[in-house]
């Protein structure tokens, strides 16, 4: 057994160091989520404010759009032409998917510094790439309704999810302690 864990010991630190960060991470924003009550049909702060930046890039591009809580559950509706086309709910913030983002670096970190600063860089990333991501998905759903579930079922988490991975990958070849060793040998 002692053997076994020295044979894989990389692969074990990686994991502790995932699944400390993600249990951590996951645990405050539960608990930042916890201040809301959804019953009384509360948005976060978080997710109202990504609706928000929607709308104002909406606007931006032209479209005729304003914002509404929901009167039905705890979410944001973004109606073009006075007409809902789309909720943004808890889970349209990308704030799980920074969590499983963060995780991941800090599983495969170096350096402090480094780690730290590819966090801060992607997260910021993810957040704008999202944001994109609903404004177009709003604008796709409004020129093509019966395309709804392919659109928000498929193609849009795809480019968010895609993302996501370009970026472990650029982390795991270019920055992290274990490219400079596979380089080394």
């Amino acid at each position: 057994m002692k053997n076994l864990f020295f044979q894989y010991k990389p692969f074990f630190i990686f994991l502790i160091k995932f699944l400390l960060l993600y249990v951590i991470l996951t645990v405050v924003y539960k608990g930042y989520l916890g201040q809301y009550d959804a019953e009384k049909f509360q948005t976060d702060g978080i997710t109202t404010s990504v609706a928000l930046q929607v709308e104002k890039t909406l606007y931006f591009l032209g479209e005729p759009v304003t914002t509404a809580p929901s009167t039905q559950d705890a979410s944001v509706v973004i109606l073009l032409r006075d007409k809902p086309i789309v909720r943004i709910i808890e889970g349209c913030n990308a704030v799980s998917i920074m969590i499983l983002f963060a995780a991941f670096i800090f599983a495969f970190s170096s350096g402090w510094k480094k780690t730290f600063l590819y966090i801060v860089v992607g997260i910021i990333l993810i957040h704008i790439l999202n944001v994109i991501r609903i404004v177009l998905l709003t604008m796709a759903i409004d020129r093509y309704p019966e395309q709804e579930h392919v659109l928000h079922g498929v193609i849009f988490p795809l480019f968010i999810y895609g993302v996501v991975f370009l970026l472990w990958v650029l982390w795991v070849q270019k920055f992290s302690g274990y490219a400079t060793k596979r380089v080394e040998k």
